[in-house]
């Protein structure tokens, strides 16, 4: 991705959005659609554009769990960690995806191939088939180490 590509993303999400009252959240997800994350040297422009510091744009970008700062792998997953899911084994299906992916921590980020995203996410609407994961945008309910086991590799053999 070249510095061009970043400023002609934030230039048309700024062109598009500025207007509306509340602007830097329309431009933030407006960024990040088109370049699949919210770039440190995009901030910046965003702030100058709304009129505000820096320190605010950032504190946004990095509150909100949505929002990535670095590009996202081939494939993203994310599992449910909320309170529904972790009493019907999310945290043991969290365990295991860290494990599985070589991943660790409570925001493991991307495997250093590139080739999954791991994130939490915080309630995904599914508590009574808790617990719940997205695949590339497609939630699962329901589930449990094989099934996560078989959609992150039917996932990683169709890309």
């Amino acid at each position: 991705m070249t510095p061009d590509h970043t400023f002609d993303a934030v230039a048309t999400a700024v062109a598009a959005h500025q207007h509306l009252p509340g602007a830097l959240m329309p431009i933030l997800h407006a960024v990040q659609d088109a370049l699949g994350h919210i770039p440190a040297d995009a901030v910046p422009s965003i702030a100058k554009a709304l009129n505000l510091s820096t320190a605010e744009v950032h504190g946004v970008v990095t509150y909100y769990h949505h929002f990535r700062s670095a590009p996202a792998g081939r494939q993203v997953v994310q599992i449910c960690r909320a309170e529904s899911c972790q009493s019907m084994g999310g945290e043991q299906l969290w365990a295991h995806a860290c494990v599985r992916l070589g991943l660790h921590g409570d925001h493991p980020g991307t495997t250093p191939d590139g080739a999954v995203t791991l994130e939490p996410v915080y309630c995904l609407g599914l508590c009574a088939s808790s617990p719940a994961m997205v695949v590339d945008a497609k939630l699962h309910a329901r589930m449990n180490i094989q099934k996560f086991d078989r959609l992150v590799a039917q996932a990683g053999s169709a890309a």
